[in-house]
């Protein structure tokens, strides 16, 4: 044994037992390529590579693309099972939207982000052992069956300037997302220190159990195998060394009970389940100070992942269910995030010590508080975004973000919230509230055109030959997609029952469609809007006192701004325009074979009661820089982690081979930064346009 490394001896037994049950601008017409302004990619060669823009979804959720394999020291333990989250099949339109796709130009290397997807997909074989095939086409001539802008309502800009083009690099490390606090202060994280707390155990609990015994451990505590109990005989027993392997077990893994047991002279800690399976939801009561507040609140860094995928990865290592963190919004995967998470009765000691395990994260800013935190307790998010190689003048930039600090943007859901493939997620929507529960099915599972994995393609081909739920469910490596939830339903509940069978999807993934299906209802309806009536106020718009959306009366339209103006999501508790945009929601619905006078479902989960939206944003604390430099992989601004290693920033010469634009600005939640960035460059955001735009130009 290496010296150090442990103090003292144990030896496992093991016992059996049974197993346990249980603004105005219009569009303009479109232009030859070579006149288009263009969110261009970096080229330095000719193979195109399939990458992500760095786009925000403000608070929303985000495609989970597969994360990196976790850096594991020698004193962080994680099983086989646990080193990272399993694979989603994230490629088909239905999957939760996020961020746009873009084009990742280089030469004699592969990127690494762009091919995270392929290396974490198990391991590449089709279900036949076959290598899977790459596929013909080139990723341009898959996504010109994309969507564009105009496909999804999104057609008018608010600002005169004339736009230009610029990098938004596929490098999430080019784009830092910042929370904004319901106290209206930005997270950052810049002290990594452990609050004293003199209950809390020994550093010891991390090293005295070996690997083996942890395994041990874990299979017991998450019921997989028949035994009652983990033995471990403690050798050179002193009452100090057992006191260390009791606390290591009660809180390494939560839902475990330990007790010292004499057999023949020697001593055991013998652990076991002493509440069921419900223990390892609800971390044991009596093992925590009743002086100290219940939740750890920390503020999370993390970079290239979404924040489930982040939770999902602290939970695992922590051996503990993610339903016990909460959050106050979802951050993107394709950017540098930092936000407040609460954890129920986790100590600061022990989420420290993942600084030592983890790649891609850190935590800091411990605190012991009452009470969790919500969803949507966020006052917004700030972003710190680079546009390299700008085309712009300086004139130009200047008149650009003038317009977006004074007028601000078109408040459009973004391209991520429509999805990426042929068959778009309103589509989906529409048929669930439509009740055409078969047409809802083949959306999501029929063949379609465009960018998808090689097995995802199979799978549908699979489905379109046999309409077998079970065979083409075998076609799939994983199942946590939504094809693959959706064809386990179908094979437990039947094809005559897809109510149910689609009922197996997470809520959250089954809601998203019907909000998707609303946005672009509201994307249309406010282009419209701006068409008739352009920039002002005008009798019969709606704004919100308090929660409470009223009527712009004749004599009150100089009381207010267009920034003050909502326009609803459609539903069955919001009122609508007293203008010609109110019967342009009428036809627009109607068209799609639905009663706005009658948007409850018969399945209340699908009732839409509506909202409404500025149709407006102007965003705050917005500042720009434009920088020279001359090496495209150089950050241009440091982050929190770079400012706790004390690393200078950088420093920029007055002439340079490349010119950037840095922004900063502030958003209220669930309001697009790619929409902002889209009225500063005027061009469209569809992975469609960036790529065919993007192909043109490299030729």
């Amino acid at each position: 044994m290496q010296a150090g490394t442990r103090c003292f001896l144990l030896r496992v037994f093991v016992q059996h037992r049974k197993p346990s049950s249980g603004l105005l601008a219009a569009l303009p017409a479109p232009r030859p390529c070579s006149q288009a302004p263009a969110l261009k990619m970096e080229v330095t060669g000719m193979s195109l590579k399939r990458g992500s823009l760095v786009v925000e979804d403000n608070d929303s959720e985000a495609p989970v693309e597969e994360t990196k394999k976790q850096k594991v020291s020698s004193d962080c333990y994680l099983t086989k099972s646990q080193d990272g989250l399993e694979s989603d099949c994230q490629s088909s339109s239905e999957n939760i939207p996020g961020p746009l796709g873009a084009l990742s130009v280089e030469k004699g290397k592969k990127n690494s982000d762009a091919h995270l997807e392929e290396e974490e997909e198990e391991d590449g074989l089709s279900e036949d052992g076959e290598e899977e095939e790459e596929e013909p086409e080139t990723f341009a001539d898959m996504m010109k069956h994309g969507l564009t802008e105009l496909d999804v309502g999104i057609t008018k800009f608010v600002s005169s300037h004339q736009g230009f083009s610029g990098i938004l690099k596929e490098r999430y490390s080019d784009f830092i997302v910042h929370e904004i606090g319901k106290d209206g202060q930005i997270s950052h994280l810049d002290d990594l220190s452990v609050p004293v707390d003199e209950e809390d155990p020994s550093e010891n609990v991390f090293t005295v159990l070996t690997a083996e015994e942890k395994q041990q451990l874990e299979e017991l505590q998450l019921f997989k195998n028949k035994e009652a109990s983990v033995a471990i005989e403690v050798i050179e027993d002193t009452k100090e060394k057992r006191t260390i392997i009791h606390q290591a077990i009660k809180s390494l893994f939560p839902g475990l009970e330990t007790k010292t047991e004499d057999r023949e002279g020697r001593k055991y800690i013998v652990a076991y389940h002493a509440a069921g399976k419900k223990a390892l939801a609800n971390p044991r009561k009596h093992s925590w100070p009743k002086s100290r507040g219940s939740y750890c609140h920390f503020v999370l860094y993390k970079e290239n992942k979404d924040t489930m995928d982040a939770i999902n990865v602290l939970s695992k290592y922590l051996r503990v269910k993610p339903n016990i963190f909460s959050y106050m919004g979802t951050k993107d995967k394709r950017a540098i995030t930092v936000q407040e998470i609460a954890v129920l009765k986790i100590s600061a000691q022990r989420l420290a010590h993942l600084n030592k395990c983890l790649m891609n994260f850190k935590l800091g800013n411990f605190s012991y508080q009452k009470n969790p935190l919500k969803l949507g307790e966020l006052q917004g998010n700030h972003f710190t975004v680079v546009l390299r190689n700008i085309t712009g003048t300086d004139d130009q930039v200047q008149q650009a973000m003038n317009s977006l600090r004074e007028i601000g943007f078109i408040n459009y859901y973004g391209m991520q919230r429509f999805g990426t493939t042929a068959v778009p997620t309103y589509q989906v929507g529409r048929a669930i509230l439509q009740n055409s529960w078969t047409e809802v099915m083949d959306l999501i599972l029929k063949p379609r055109p465009g960018a998808e994995k090689g097995y995802l393609v199979k799978c549908r081909e699979e489905w379109a030959k046999t309409k077998d739920p079970a065979a083409a469910l075998r076609k799939l490596p994983v199942k946590r997609c939504v094809e693959g939830q959706l064809l386990r339903g179908l094979s437990k509940y039947g094809m005559k029952n897809i109510v149910s069978a689609f009922g197996i999807i997470p809520r959250n993934n089954r809601l998203m469609y019907i909000h998707s299906y609303q946005s672009y209802v509201w994307n249309n309806m406010v282009s419209k809007r701006i068409e008739d009536y352009g920039l002002k106020p005008v009798p019969g718009d709606l704004v919100l006192k308090g929660a409470t959306a009223t009527y712009i009366e004749e004599e009150d339209v100089n009381n207010y701004s267009i920034h003050d103006v909502v326009m609803p999501l459609p539903g069955f508790d919001v009122i609508y325009p007293k203008h010609k945009i109110s019967e342009a929601y009428r036809e627009m619905l109607t068209a799609d074979n639905l009663d706005i006078d009658n948007m409850r479902h018969k399945i209340r989960d699908y009732s839409l009661s509506g909202a409404y939206r500025k149709i407006i944003i102007r965003p705050q604390n917005v500042s720009w820089e434009v920088v020279a430099y001359d090496d495209p992989k150089i950050p241009l601004f440091n982050t929190d982690v770079d400012n706790l290693e004390g690393k200078p920033p950088p420093v920029f010469a007055s002439e340079g081979k490349y010119r950037a634009l840095k922004m900063d600005f502030s958003l209220p939640p669930s309001t697009y930064a790619t929409m902002a960035i889209r009225e500063v460059l005027k061009m469209d955001t569809s992975i469609k346009n960036q790529t065919q735009l993007n192909t043109t130009w490299l030729r």
